[in-house]
Protein backbone atom coordinates (compact mmCIF):
# COMPACT_ATOMS: atom_id res chain seq x y z
CA UNK A 1 0.00 0.00 0.00
CA UNK A 2 1.75 3.18 -1.11
CA UNK A 3 1.40 6.27 1.05
CA UNK A 4 -0.83 8.30 -0.85
CA UNK A 5 -3.06 5.28 -0.13
CA UNK A 6 -2.61 5.36 3.78
CA UNK A 7 -3.50 9.28 3.25
CA UNK A 8 -6.84 8.95 1.38
CA UNK A 9 -8.19 5.89 3.93
CA UNK A 10 -7.46 8.06 6.86
CA UNK A 11 -9.45 11.44 5.37
CA UNK A 12 -12.14 8.82 3.86
CA UNK A 13 -12.92 6.99 7.47
CA UNK A 14 -11.77 10.44 9.72
CA UNK A 15 -8.76 8.63 11.30
CA UNK A 16 -4.85 9.23 11.73
CA UNK A 17 -2.67 7.07 12.63
CA UNK A 18 0.33 7.55 15.07
CA UNK A 19 1.44 4.42 14.10
CA UNK A 20 1.44 3.96 10.26
CA UNK A 21 3.12 0.50 10.84
CA UNK A 22 0.50 -0.45 12.73
CA UNK A 23 -2.06 0.60 9.61
CA UNK A 24 0.34 -1.25 7.07
CA UNK A 25 0.00 -4.60 9.14
CA UNK A 26 -3.86 -4.29 9.69
CA UNK A 27 -3.98 -4.58 5.78
CA UNK A 28 -1.10 -7.13 5.50
CA UNK A 29 -2.50 -10.87 4.63
CA UNK A 30 -0.52 -13.62 5.33
CA UNK A 31 0.02 -14.79 1.86
CA UNK A 32 2.09 -11.37 1.14
CA UNK A 33 4.39 -12.08 4.20
CA UNK A 34 4.55 -15.71 2.73
CA UNK A 35 5.93 -14.57 -0.65
CA UNK A 36 8.09 -11.52 1.33
CA UNK A 37 10.11 -13.72 3.48
CA UNK A 38 13.01 -11.81 3.78
CA UNK A 39 10.54 -8.45 4.37
CA UNK A 40 10.00 -7.63 8.07
CA UNK A 41 6.86 -6.38 7.65
CA UNK A 42 3.77 -8.68 9.86
CA UNK A 43 0.77 -9.80 8.38
CA UNK A 44 -2.41 -9.14 10.58
CA UNK A 45 -3.70 -12.14 12.35
CA UNK A 46 -2.39 -11.04 15.66
CA UNK A 47 -3.99 -7.54 15.28
CA UNK A 48 -7.10 -9.86 14.05
CA UNK A 49 -7.11 -11.80 16.96
CA UNK A 50 -7.64 -8.29 19.18
CA UNK A 51 -10.00 -6.49 17.19
CA UNK A 52 -12.06 -9.35 17.52
CA UNK A 53 -12.39 -9.25 21.26
CA UNK A 54 -12.33 -5.29 21.08
CA UNK A 55 -15.81 -5.76 18.58
CA UNK A 56 -17.17 -8.45 21.20
CA UNK A 57 -16.63 -5.23 23.88
CA UNK A 58 -17.86 -2.49 22.09
CA UNK A 59 -20.61 -4.47 20.56
CA UNK A 60 -21.75 -5.75 23.54
CA UNK A 61 -21.95 -2.31 24.81
CA UNK A 62 -23.90 -0.95 22.48
CA UNK A 63 -26.42 -3.62 22.88
CA UNK A 64 -26.85 -3.11 26.46
CA UNK A 65 -27.52 -0.03 26.08
CA UNK A 66 -29.65 0.30 22.82
CA UNK A 67 -32.33 -2.23 24.02
CA UNK A 68 -32.49 -2.59 27.42
CA UNK A 69 -35.54 -4.59 27.98
CA UNK A 70 -33.70 -7.48 26.10
CA UNK A 71 -32.80 -9.83 28.30
CA UNK A 72 -29.18 -11.54 28.27
CA UNK A 73 -29.86 -14.52 26.03
CA UNK A 74 -31.12 -12.41 23.55
CA UNK A 75 -28.17 -10.17 23.57
CA UNK A 76 -25.95 -12.77 23.35
CA UNK A 77 -27.46 -14.03 19.99
CA UNK A 78 -27.55 -10.39 18.56
CA UNK A 79 -24.54 -9.57 19.03
CA UNK A 80 -23.25 -12.97 17.33
CA UNK A 81 -25.41 -12.06 14.54
CA UNK A 82 -23.14 -9.05 14.37
CA UNK A 83 -20.00 -10.22 15.04
CA UNK A 84 -19.84 -13.04 12.41
CA UNK A 85 -18.40 -13.27 9.10
CA UNK A 86 -20.94 -12.37 6.62
CA UNK A 87 -21.69 -9.10 8.64
CA UNK A 88 -17.78 -7.94 9.02
CA UNK A 89 -17.70 -8.89 5.70
CA UNK A 90 -19.98 -6.07 5.05
CA UNK A 91 -18.78 -3.40 7.11
CA UNK A 92 -15.55 -4.12 5.14
CA UNK A 93 -17.21 -3.61 1.66
CA UNK A 94 -19.21 -0.34 2.63
CA UNK A 95 -15.73 1.16 3.97
CA UNK A 96 -13.92 -0.23 0.82
CA UNK A 97 -10.99 -1.65 2.74
CA UNK A 98 -10.42 -4.62 0.11
CA UNK A 99 -9.08 -2.59 -1.98
CA UNK A 100 -6.68 -1.63 0.13
CA UNK A 101 -5.12 -5.35 1.88
CA UNK A 102 -1.65 -6.79 0.49
CA UNK A 103 -2.23 -9.71 -1.13
CA UNK A 104 0.45 -12.65 -2.21
CA UNK A 105 0.10 -13.23 -6.35
CA UNK A 106 -1.77 -16.65 -6.01
CA UNK A 107 -4.57 -14.95 -3.45
CA UNK A 108 -4.85 -12.19 -5.19
CA UNK A 109 -5.70 -14.39 -8.76
CA UNK A 110 -8.22 -16.18 -6.86
CA UNK A 111 -9.91 -13.44 -6.03
CA UNK A 112 -9.33 -12.74 -2.43
CA UNK A 113 -10.34 -9.04 -2.31
CA UNK A 114 -13.68 -10.45 -2.56
CA UNK A 115 -13.90 -13.40 -0.09
CA UNK A 116 -16.16 -12.84 3.04
CA UNK A 117 -13.45 -14.60 5.15
CA UNK A 118 -10.72 -13.00 4.46
CA UNK A 119 -12.73 -9.35 4.50
CA UNK A 120 -14.29 -9.90 7.77
CA UNK A 121 -10.65 -10.85 9.27
CA UNK A 122 -9.59 -7.38 7.69
CA UNK A 123 -11.93 -5.50 9.62
CA UNK A 124 -11.58 -6.85 12.83
CA UNK A 125 -7.78 -6.45 12.52
CA UNK A 126 -8.30 -2.87 11.47
CA UNK A 127 -10.36 -2.34 14.76
CA UNK A 128 -7.55 -4.01 17.16
CA UNK A 129 -5.31 -1.39 14.66
CA UNK A 130 -7.31 1.36 15.83
CA UNK A 131 -7.70 0.26 19.38
CA UNK A 132 -3.57 0.19 19.46
CA UNK A 133 -3.14 3.40 18.23
CA UNK A 134 -6.13 5.84 19.60
CA UNK A 135 -7.12 3.84 22.29
CA UNK A 136 -11.06 2.09 23.57
CA UNK A 137 -12.41 5.77 23.15
CA UNK A 138 -11.61 6.85 19.76
CA UNK A 139 -12.53 2.72 18.47
CA UNK A 140 -15.99 3.47 19.96
CA UNK A 141 -16.05 6.42 17.80
CA UNK A 142 -15.23 5.07 14.70
CA UNK A 143 -17.40 2.39 15.06
CA UNK A 144 -20.51 4.39 16.34
CA UNK A 145 -20.06 6.07 12.68
CA UNK A 146 -19.42 3.05 10.73
CA UNK A 147 -21.01 0.37 11.80
CA UNK A 148 -23.84 0.94 14.90
CA UNK A 149 -26.15 2.99 12.40
CA UNK A 150 -25.95 -0.02 10.37
CA UNK A 151 -27.94 -2.72 12.60
CA UNK A 152 -31.16 -3.26 13.24
CA UNK A 153 -33.24 -5.29 14.73
CA UNK A 154 -35.62 -7.56 14.08
CA UNK A 155 -37.36 -10.36 15.54
CA UNK A 156 -34.62 -12.98 14.80
CA UNK A 157 -31.94 -10.66 16.42
CA UNK A 158 -29.53 -8.04 14.53
CA UNK A 159 -29.23 -7.81 10.70
CA UNK A 160 -27.03 -5.35 8.45
CA UNK A 161 -28.70 -2.63 6.89
CA UNK A 162 -28.25 -2.86 2.91
CA UNK A 163 -29.62 -0.48 1.23
CA UNK A 164 -29.05 -1.80 -1.78
CA UNK A 165 -30.40 -5.40 -1.53
CA UNK A 166 -33.68 -3.49 0.14
CA UNK A 167 -34.40 -1.25 -3.06
CA UNK A 168 -33.40 -4.17 -5.03
CA UNK A 169 -36.12 -6.11 -3.76
CA UNK A 170 -39.03 -3.47 -3.41
CA UNK A 171 -38.61 -2.47 -7.14
CA UNK A 172 -38.84 -6.47 -8.17
CA UNK A 173 -42.13 -6.66 -5.93
CA UNK A 174 -43.42 -3.41 -6.74
CA UNK A 175 -42.60 -3.90 -10.69
CA UNK A 176 -40.96 -0.63 -10.93
CA UNK A 177 -38.22 -1.12 -13.37
CA UNK A 178 -34.47 -1.87 -13.26
CA UNK A 179 -32.77 -0.18 -10.49
CA UNK A 180 -29.03 1.98 -11.84
CA UNK A 181 -26.61 3.73 -10.02
CA UNK A 182 -25.32 6.62 -12.19
CA UNK A 183 -22.25 8.53 -11.14
CA UNK A 184 -23.28 12.24 -12.00
CA UNK A 185 -20.38 13.95 -10.13
CA UNK A 186 -16.48 13.30 -9.09
CA UNK A 187 -15.08 15.93 -6.82
CA UNK A 188 -11.88 16.42 -5.29
CA UNK A 189 -8.15 15.74 -5.51
CA UNK A 190 -7.59 12.02 -6.37
CA UNK A 191 -6.58 11.45 -2.76
CA UNK A 192 -9.54 12.83 -1.21
CA UNK A 193 -12.07 12.18 -3.57
CA UNK A 194 -15.76 12.60 -3.83
CA UNK A 195 -18.46 10.38 -5.39
CA UNK A 196 -22.15 11.72 -6.13
CA UNK A 197 -24.61 8.91 -7.35
CA UNK A 198 -28.25 9.18 -8.67
CA UNK A 199 -30.12 6.08 -8.15
CA UNK A 200 -32.89 5.64 -11.09
CA UNK A 201 -35.90 2.86 -10.76
CA UNK A 202 -36.75 2.58 -14.42
CA UNK A 203 -36.25 5.98 -15.87
CA UNK A 204 -37.39 8.10 -13.03
CA UNK A 205 -34.32 9.14 -10.51
CA UNK A 206 -35.66 8.24 -6.54
CA UNK A 207 -32.70 9.65 -4.87
CA UNK A 208 -28.95 10.38 -4.40
CA UNK A 209 -25.96 10.04 -2.38
CA UNK A 210 -22.49 11.40 -1.24
CA UNK A 211 -19.59 9.35 -0.33
CA UNK A 212 -15.87 8.64 -0.38
CA UNK A 213 -16.43 5.28 -2.43
CA UNK A 214 -18.88 4.77 -5.15
CA UNK A 215 -20.17 2.03 -2.85
CA UNK A 216 -20.26 4.42 -0.10
CA UNK A 217 -22.21 6.54 -2.41
CA UNK A 218 -24.90 3.67 -3.70
CA UNK A 219 -25.70 3.06 -0.47
CA UNK A 220 -26.79 6.33 0.68
CA UNK A 221 -28.80 7.09 -2.77
CA UNK A 222 -30.26 3.39 -2.15
CA UNK A 223 -31.27 4.63 1.08
CA UNK A 224 -32.70 8.05 0.69
CA UNK A 225 -34.76 6.23 -2.42
CA UNK A 226 -35.83 3.21 0.00
CA UNK A 227 -37.07 5.93 2.45
CA UNK A 228 -39.01 7.71 0.04
CA UNK A 229 -40.98 4.74 -1.68
CA UNK A 230 -41.48 3.99 2.32
CA UNK A 231 -43.79 7.03 2.37
CA UNK A 232 -45.48 6.75 -1.21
Amino acid sequence: MKRDTFHELQSRLELKFKQLKLLKQAFTHTSYVNEHKHSSIEHNERLEFLGDAVLQLLVSEYLFSAYPQRPEGELTRMRASVVCEPSLAQFAERLDLGAHVMLGRGEEQLGGRQRPALLADLFEAFVGAIYLDAGIDRTRVFLEAHMFPFIESNDYGLLVKDFKSKLQERAQHNGLGPVEYRITEERGPAHDREFVVEVFLGETAYGSGVGRTKKEAEQRAASQAWQSLSTE
